[in-house]
């Protein structure tokens, strides 16, 4: 058994986090960490864990935060970067949902957050919390950045075609749509249903600042600079991520199917449908499972894959417990056996 706290808990992805660890058998939670809401009971706020969780929300203090096994940071970018350094300094297990430690050319990071790193040297040291990629290096990691949401869709669908080296890695599409909870909870105007309600249209066009992020893991799959299109849309749901990819084939002979079923064989939480398939994204909510379906359009030099994957589960919080599942020696699934909810 491990204690584990959230630092930032009053976001779609700290409720999240809340629902899924409050079901963990290995974990126990001692801290729910909000300035705003210090004092008051989580199902205060979150009436859907009255009965499940008896815990109130406290004022962010390092002292008590450091006598936990592990620390999760639910919070703005900029935060996790400042209060990291002493908990690991403690010997705690940081996972950081926000993208401090994503990218590792600070410069670039700078360029697209807006902000100077805090603590460069912690950052050289992060380990990227893929795990279809990384298991082995998150397993002994201090430090783990969790993916972002378009990110993690993203790369499951293109990593095996450019580990095979199969197609063109110049000319790489993704065409991505998210539910408007991938907004976070602080009121924006075009999240208001009057606006997000029977409308869709894309955003980030000329540039998104999860695009350094997919880059990075795509360089590192090909072994050398991708190009990549990326275009996020907006589309009027709660949760939810569906990535349409598109990539120019340099091997008429490959077996589409064939190569991603074999990638993902020994995946729990990655579902190669069969040929044909069309996965849709109410087959994942609430579920930390990405579902992947592989075309060929007309039998021609194009690989088309399909993503789905909840945004707050696979794309944040349920990743960051399976990170945490992988640092800690669970077992990888313990408390994300989760069957989607459908309708």
């Amino acid at each position: 058994m491990i204690n584990a706290a959230i630092v930032g808990g009053t976001g779609y992805t700290g409720v999240e986090l809340l629902r899924l660890l409050a079901g963990h058998p290995e974990v126990s939670l001692t801290q729910i960490t909000s300035r705003a809401q210090a004092g008051t009971a989580v199902s205060e706020v979150f009436p859907n864990l009255r009965g499940v969780l008896d815990l109130a929300f406290s004022a962010p203090d390092p002292a008590a935060l450091a006598h936990n096994d592990v620390v999760f940071f639910a919070t703005p970018n900029g935060t996790a970067m400042t209060m990291a350094p002493a908990l690991i300094d403690n010997g705690v297990r940081v996972i950081d949902l926000g993208a401090d430690f994503r990218i590792r050319d600070l410069a670039v990071w700078s360029q697209w957050y807006a902000l100077e790193h805090a603590c460069p040297a912690l950052a050289a040291t992060a380990v990227y919390g893929l795990p279809e990629c990384h298991r082995q290096a998150i397993r002994t990691a201090r430090l783990v950045a969790n993916p972002g949401c378009y990110p993690t869709a993203v790369q499951l669908g293109l990593i095996p075609l450019l580990e095979a080296g199969v197609v063109n890695a110049d000319a790489l599409v993704a065409d991505a749509k998210s539910g408007v909870s991938g907004a976070g909870r602080q009121p924006k105007q075009h999240t208001l249903l009057g606006e997000a309600a029977e409308n869709f249209h894309a955003y980030g066009a000329s540039g998104h600042r999860h695009l350094p992020e997919i880059r990075q893991g795509l360089s590192d799959a090909h072994g050398g600079p991708v190009g990549l299109t990326f275009v996020p849309h907006l589309v009027p749901m709660i949760r939810g991520i569906h990535a349409t990819l598109y990539a120019p084939l340099t091997d008429p002979s490959v077996d589409l199917q064939a190569l991603f079923e074999t990638r993902y064989a020994d995946e729990p939480f990655v579902d190669v449908l069969p040929p044909g398939s069309h996965p849709q994204t109410r087959t994942v909510r609430g579920s930390n499972c990405a579902r992947i379906a592989v075309h060929r359009p007309e039998g021609g030099d194009m690989a088309l894959v399909l993503v789905v994957e909840d945004n707050l589960v696979k794309g944040a919080a349920g990743q960051a417990i399976q990170n945490m599942n992988c640092m800690f020696g669970f077992e990888e699934t313990q408390g994300l056996r989760h069957t989607p909810v459908l309708p």
